[in-house]
């Protein structure tokens, strides 16, 4: 599954040169929820970041300031029977125009309901009742920035948290949902994969999406692992007891792509530029993995 197109409204900003951009944007990736000790309750992965991908044939005026904020993945804590922590908005805008953005992911939940976000967080355990996922695409765009986290169940198991591309698993059936994939860099890249949730016993914990997401922790055991920067992954739950942390949430990411003729070469943040890319080997792409300006 690709990530869907719309056209922007930057407009022209008045006389001169005008050209067009592309861009990706990736909200931070939730936290993983922690398990609790009593019940051997397990946590819910964390929320994939939002993925907003949008194409655009409008006129980007000559010497308009393109505003970069990417999002950070939320923190992961040790905390017995605790929530995770929301990922934050990936964002892009420019002085009177509309600000276009990408909402980070939804907390796993400790023992409670997951939270919403781009991507929902899946829902903890807490015996004896099932607990709800987090939803998704919240707050509504089209297309959609991701889905629902799963539904955690009451016999002790953690669900897992939704992807750009998938729901989150129900609790012991499954992993995080998978992300989706854009070839704006000029190779196809899949972001923004859930967290995986949490197992009671035996085995690993619940593997996370495609796209980053991190696994989820099992009772007693430190396997949980973070969601991975850069693709704004949920990050794992964390296993049975409060000294097993649940796994931080991948960072986001925000893509620009315009013919190599058209790039300015004028930046600000410490973005990755390559040129030469595909299709036809004519495009700039600049990624940014922190805050930042782009001058057309």
């Amino acid at each position: 599954m690709s990530f869907g197109y719309q056209v922007l409204g930057f407009g022209s900003g008045g006389a001169g040169p005008t050209y067009a951009i592309e861009f990706l944007l990736i909200g931070g990736g939730s936290s993983g929820g922690c398990g609790q000790s009593a019940g051997n309750q397990e946590g819910g992965g964390g929320g994939a970041g939002g993925g907003f991908y949008t194409s655009t044939y409008d006129e980007f005026p000559e010497g308009a300031v393109m505003t970069v904020t990417v999002g950070d993945g939320g923190a992961g804590h040790s905390t017995a029977g605790a929530d995770g922590n929301d990922g934050s908005d990936s964002s892009v805008s420019a002085p009177g125009q509309s600000t276009y953005t990408a909402t980070g992911g939804g907390f796993g939940g400790g023992n409670s309901v997951g939270g919403d976000g781009g991507c929902g967080g899946g829902g903890g355990s807490n015996l004896p009742s099932p607990i709800a996922g987090g939803l998704g695409n919240t707050p509504s765009l089209s297309p959609s920035q991701g889905y629902d986290g799963g539904e955690g169940h009451g016999s002790g198991q953690g669900a897992s948290g939704g992807g750009a591309g998938a729901v989150g698993s129900d609790g012991g059936t499954g992993g995080g949902g998978n992300g989706r994939a854009s070839s704006i860099t000029g190779s196809a890249i899949t972001y923004a994969g859930g967290g995986g949730g949490g197992q009671p016993h035996g085995g690993g914990g619940r593997p996370g999406g495609s796209g980053g997401g991190g696994t989820g922790g099992r009772q007693y055991s430190h396997t949980t692992t973070n969601g991975t920067d850069a693709l704004g992954g949920g990050g794992g739950a964390g296993g049975v007891g409060g000294s097993y942390g649940s796994g931080t949430g991948g960072k986001g990411v925000v893509i620009i792509k315009m013919l190599d003729g058209d790039y300015s070469g004028t930046t600000t943040g410490s973005p990755t530029i390559t040129t030469g890319q595909d299709p036809g080997g004519a495009y700039t792409v600049v990624k940014f993995t922190g805050t930042g300006s782009y001058t057309a």
